[in-house]
């Protein structure tokens, strides 16, 4: 099972109140998580990335054992705390202001 967390705004949207554990076939990439969590909740597709590009949404970051996997290429692999479930892969809202 692989967790992933999900900032507040989007758990809203798909009424979930904590984390979500999803089966996800190897290779377990960033694009197969999120392929796997739109699949399992269609109201988030496009909100995590665009749905013609899959590119990352601005003002979203990926972070993988606490390090910044927003920049990654969409196809690495997962570390294997997140593959294994140890860690969660977290889908994080950043904040701009001025």
């Amino acid at each position: 099972m692989i967790r992933v967390a999900l900032p507040s705004h989007l758990r809203t949207l798909a009424k979930l109140t904590e984390e979500v554990e999803l089966v996800v076939a190897p290779p377990i990439t960033q694009a197969s998580v999120l392929d796997a969590l739109e699949s399992c909740f269609p109201m988030l597709r496009g909100t995590i990335r665009d749905q013609s590009t899959h590119q990352r949404r601005p003002f979203l970051r990926f972070f993988a054992c606490g390090e910044d996997w927003s920049h990654e290429p969409p196809d690495a692999l997962l570390p294997d705390a997140i593959t294994t479930g140890v860690e969660p892969f977290l889908i994080v809202g950043a904040i701009a202001g001025g």
